[in-house]
């Protein structure tokens, strides 16, 4: 059985993204790009339909690309018990209110049982500094919290 990988909105959005200027943020985008092309074989993808309604903002034909580069993987739904979750995060101060939806990406992947949540959101999600909390209050419920992660850490070998 193959591990099981949440892809948080930043994927899609940098696999369909105009190259950057911003040498960090292109250089995010081509280690994406260097994930998909090469490592995403080796796990069964996940999204959910917060990310399907992230995705399909903005520029038209920008979300088309998004959206046919998610075609296919499954997608999984903002559940009762991923909003409690999420609603622990906020209580708890580890995600703030304004970031909600970073609070619901987290969560829909911990209570679905994956293995890694992908995301280049180093801000609120990918975040050394509140992992161990975050994971403390899911296990506080009994869930197990994905590794946070960027595609850079998920390349294997």
């Amino acid at each position: 059985m193959k591990p099981k990988v949440y892809l948080e909105t930043t994927i899609p959005s940098y696999l369909a993204a105009r190259t950057s200027r911003d040498l960090v943020v292109a250089a995010h985008q081509e280690l994406t790009s260097e994930w998909w092309n090469q490592h995403r074989h080796r796990f069964s993808l996940f999204i959910s339909v917060l990310v399907l309604e992230e995705v399909a903002a903005g520029d038209p034909v920008t979300a088309a690309r998004r959206l046919a580069d998610l075609d296919g993987i499954a997608v999984l739904e903002l559940t009762a018990e991923a909003k409690v979750l999420a609603k622990h995060f906020l209580a708890k101060g580890l995600i703030p209110a304004k970031a909600v939806d970073d609070a619901f990406h987290i969560s829909i992947a911990t209570v679905q049982g994956m293995d890694y949540l992908l995301t280049w959101n180093c801000r609120h999600i990918a975040n050394a500094e509140i992992m161990g909390r975050l994971a403390n209050v899911a296990e506080d419920l009994g869930y197990e919290l994905p590794a946070l992660c960027t595609p850079e850490q998920l390349m294997g070998d």
